[in-house]
């Protein structure tokens, strides 16, 4: 299976968390969160959204809106002009990067 850049770079992170979070050194979050703005939370939702639908789904629903509600980040793509269905959603916590949910609407 072929790994984008985003798919890679989003691994690598959550690794990273996952192994500040099971270290017994005293933790140090960046002053924003680990997902500090919209672009970030973005990247993170389509590489989680590829390894759901495939790269179809970048095509289909881009662009991607960023939302922040509550600390979280709520991600979800557009209906092309004309075009009738649902989007996806992805939630995801800004202070560690957790993804929180993940949706769509018919």
């Amino acid at each position: 299976m072929k790994l984008t850049k985003i798919t890679f770079y989003v691994l690598i992170f959550m690794l990273s968390v996952s192994f500040i979070e099971n270290s017994r050194c005293k933790q140090f979050p960046p002053k924003d969160g680990y997902v500090p703005n919209k672009e970030t939370a973005v990247k993170i939702a389509e590489a989680v959204l590829v390894g759901i639908h495939g790269k179809r789904i970048l095509k289909s629903e881009r662009p991607f809106v960023a939302e922040l509600k509550d600390s979280i980040w709520v991600v979800h793509g557009t209906l092309g002009r004309g075009k009738m269905g649902g989007v996806t959603f992805v939630e995801i916590q800004k202070l560690d990067g957790r993804i929180l949910k993940v949706y769509g609407t018919k």
